[in-house]
């Protein structure tokens, strides 16, 4: 099970950070992922991670904002948002990935966590 939290209302510019709990499933396992999905749109990669943490993969949206991070000794993902746009406003999930690489294909994770809203005002 993959539960997120950390979401919520800051403003643009503002910084926030999502953490992805794991439980019963051990995280070092698995390359992990974070996607969102706002309003009417398609779920759409953000970022991803190698299990040992030594590779990540960002969405061209997020790149220098956005850092993925993991803890496979405390079963924990997280990922750090700075300067948070309206743009980014969306229910952020984590996942967990069975690929042997880093992959932007959400058919690509078995496992996912039930979401967490992040809603940039201005």
């Amino acid at each position: 099970q993959l539960v997120e939290s950390g979401g919520g209302l800051v403003q643009e510019g503002d910084s926030l950070r999502l953490s992805c709990a794991a439980s019963g499933r051990a995280i070092r396992n698995y390359n992990m992922g974070w996607f969102r999905q706002a309003l009417g749109k398609e779920r759409e990669f953000v970022a991803g991670i190698s299990w040992s943490g030594d590779s990540a993969d960002y969405a061209d949206s997020v790149s220098g904002r956005f850092t993925i991070s993991r803890d496979n000794a405390k079963n924990t993902l997280s990922l750090q948002m700075n300067m948070l746009y309206v743009e980014d406003t969306a229910v952020y999930y984590c996942a967990a990935s069975t690929s042997f690489y880093v992959t932007r294909d959400a058919d690509e994770y078995p496992y996912w966590g039930q979401g967490s809203q992040v809603t940039v005002s201005s």
